[in-house]
């Protein structure tokens, strides 16, 4: 049996009809992509906003830079990190449920609030939707225990052209305070693959880059499998001192969804380093409040009927419920603006400029192009000292009296 065989059988018959018209609804869409409802048992019950959890599913991996003292061994490590992370971003779905499923769209400010514990101590997340229009997603993620802190935020334009294009448009900060150095981290553009079989999977596409402050630059080239030859998943990535991408210092190449080898030097031959094994490496579960303690703009408290309704397969519920949230978000927006103010982010704010962007991303060639994100996000500390990390009750108190004033 093929692998497009493969890739369909799992396509009940009952499905084939409403995956059919769907894709005939994507061809003939001119718009976001994202606003298209699709067939139930493509429907995820989880928020776009809780992807930003997929960055430390592996917290020893995100924390190790931190412990290494040699900078060309640093950015090494961050390297090994980010492509670690790629597995749990972008194939973990359609391993799980064996196809990608489509996430809920996040509302404005709606909030995802965890924390990872383990040999390592504990790693915080903070993930917000500062804007829904266009919608964006802005995460923190910290272990103070070791001094490694990431920030970033993200957009996603999709279009189709016999496929499904998805271009990422956003970037992230990887920070080790105790060295005084900041990695530029782009994001990977992708495309989605299995349509017409009905089992979509993701494929990542063209290049990355990870710079820093300390002189060094990865280059990370994605390629998928083709017609004729290649693996899915694979990928070649170099890490050489910035502006001189010829003098390879370390080679990673393999697929990011299963194995990857780490040589020195710009070939296997000149010596292998380590094997990665994105399969066997365990992740360490995120712990979030009980939804019942949670506050009300918090992901999954929100969607808590969506997802049941999604769950049961019930689609008229799953459609209630979710016009419920949109109503009263239209409401609100329609509130504000007759009231002259907008929307206070409760964890991030935006800023004019950022000395990161400003003296490396011109060296990978990045625009931040805020208008498509409605700005530069950054994490805002002095906002987050008051309404701390997971402390749900703190935070709703927080909130409940600023809407008293």
């Amino acid at each position: 049996m093929s692998t497009n065989e493969k890739e369909g059988a799992g396509v009940s018959a009952q499905n084939r009809g409403s995956w059919s018209a769907f894709l005939k609804s994507i061809a003939s869409f001119s718009g976001d992509l994202s606003s298209l409802t699709a067939p139930p048992f493509i429907l995820s019950s989880t928020s776009l906003v809780e992807f930003s959890s997929y960055w430390a599913e592996h917290p020893s991996i995100f924390v190790a830079p931190a412990q290494e003292k040699d900078p060309q061994k640093r950015a090494l490590l961050v390297l090994k990190w980010f492509l670690s992370t790629l597995k749990q971003q972008y194939a973990s779905r359609s391993d799980k449920f064996g196809n990608e499923k489509k996430p809920l769209n996040p509302f404005l400010g709606e909030l995802f609030l965890g924390r990872w514990v383990d040999d390592v101590g504990t790693t915080e997340l903070v993930s917000e939707q500062v804007s829904h229009h266009p919608p964006v997603t802005a995460y923190n993620i910290s272990n103070e225990k070791h001094g490694v802190y990431l920030q970033g935020y993200n957009a996603q334009k999709a279009s189709f052209a016999r496929t499904i294009y998805v271009k990422q448009i956003g970037h992230a900060v990887y920070s080790i305070p105790a060295f005084d150095e900041t990695y530029l981290i782009t994001l990977p553009n992708l495309h989605i693959e299995g349509l017409i079989f009905g089992s979509p999977f993701i494929e990542l596409n063209d290049k990355t880059y990870i710079t820093s402050s300390s002189g060094y630059t990865a280059k990370i080239d994605y390629s998928g499998k083709g017609w004729l030859s290649g693996k899915k998943n694979s990928f070649t990535a170099t890490l050489y001192p910035t502006g001189n991408e010829k003098e390879i210092s370390y080679t990673i190449s393999g697929q990011w969804n299963k194995t990857f080898d780490i040589t020195q030097g710009s070939s296997k031959k000149s010596g292998h380093i380590e094997t990665y094994d994105a399969e066997a490496s365990p992740t360490t579960p995120l712990t979030v409040a009980p939804i019942e303690e949670q506050d009300p703009l918090e992901s999954r408290r929100a969607w808590s009927k969506v997802a049941a309704g999604i769950a049961v397969g019930n689609m008229d519920i799953t459609g209630e419920e979710k016009t419920k949230i949109e109503v009263a978000q239209r409401e609100l927006r329609q509130k504000e603006k007759d009231e002259g103010r907008t929307w206070e982010r409760r964890y991030f704010s935006l800023v004019e400029s950022d000395k990161v962007l400003d003296e490396l991303a011109p060296l990978i060639g990045l625009l931040p192009e805020p208008e498509k994100t409605g700005g530069i996000w950054r994490y805002d500390a002095e906002k987050a000292k008051t309404l701390p990390t997971n402390s749900v009750a703190s935070a709703t108190a927080t909130r409940e009296k600023a809407e008293l004033k």
